[in-house]
């Protein structure tokens, strides 16, 4: 005896809800992607067109805002290397830049692993006082900072200008490793411990590997922070010119060029400050991806 089983035919009705599905998942992403176009078009073609532009002569650039190089013109950044004290601002802000971002970086994984792996009273206290200071607008304490740095002697000096760059970034820093601290697994610590360990050599030798991956992501972001800072630099540091960082640099050459119209150089100068942000965005990309993920997810 043979039994025959029959199918039913699936009815459109079943089927209409799944095509509605697909059709607004294919909408949805074309629209996604065509944000995203536009979005690297806003962001990139300010960039490409300041470093076309540094190719440039004055005279085409005032014709011609928008044009093309008509040839190039490398003499641009030889002028705003030398003549203008690009090089010289380039040496200043990376002097700056190495003492604030190794202070930042040492001093803010050091508080931000007390306070994720010790219980004490006032632990909640000072992470929420740390965590208040990124909500401090910098501009409040301008004034107050003037004078403290006056009445210790640190005004237009670079150990003065160190202090102040660790001081505006240690918040975040200890805000975002605290949370990247509490993620690591206590039983390597608690090892090391029973090894006899001490504290300092556990956190140098243990502790800070492995946050690895969170101090690079948090480093990156000091960095562009700190190579990026103006209004600290006119503050604290506006008495000798060839003390300048290189955003006060490039703002007194952009005044400047108002009268000489070298407009190559100024262009040449943006592109020059430009190229160190971006070599160190595209070397270190995987890592800040990493980092963020690996304090994201316990």
């Amino acid at each position: 005896m043979t039994t025959t089983t029959t199918t039913a035919p699936r009815s459109e009705t079943t089927d209409a809800p799944r095509r509605e599905r697909e059709t607004g998942g294919a909408t949805l992403n074309v629209f996604s992607h065509a944000f995203l176009v536009l979005w690297v078009i806003l962001a990139a073609g300010p960039l490409i067109w300041v470093a076309l532009t540094a190719f440039r002569p004055s005279a085409e650039i005032l014709s011609d805002p928008m044009g093309w190089p008509v040839s190039f013109h490398w003499e641009n950044f030889s002028n705003a290397w030398s003549k203008a004290s690009i090089g010289q601002y380039t040496l200043n802000s990376l002097i700056i830049l190495a003492g604030s971002l190794t202070g930042t970086m040492l001093l803010g994984s050091m508080a931000a692993y007390v306070i994720a792996r010790f219980t004490f009273p006032g632990n909640r206290l000072i992470f929420m006082l740390l965590a208040g200071g990124m909500m401090f607008p910098v501009i409040l304490a301008l004034v107050p900072l003037f004078a403290v740095m006056e009445n210790f002697g640190l005004l237009d000096t670079r150990p003065g200008l160190m202090i102040a760059y660790i001081a505006y970034s240690l918040p975040f820093t200890t805000f975002f490793l605290t949370s990247f601290f509490r993620t690591l697994p206590t039983g390597v610590q608690e090892a090391a411990m029973v090894d006899g360990a001490s504290h300092t050599r556990t956190f140098f030798q243990i502790m800070l590997p492995m946050a690895k991956p969170g101090l690079v992501s948090i480093g990156i972001f000091n960095f562009l922070g700190q190579w990026n800072q103006y209004l600290l630099p006119l503050l604290l540091n506006n008495e000798d010119e060839q003390s300048y960082v290189l955003p006060q640099g490039l703002a007194s050459l952009a005044v400047s060029q108002g009268y000489r119209g070298d407009w190559g150089a100024l262009f040449a100068g943006l592109t020059i400050a430009m190229l160190p942000v971006l070599v160190v965005y595209a070397v270190f990309q995987r890592q800040v991806q990493a980092g963020l993920t690996a304090g994201a997810i316990k």
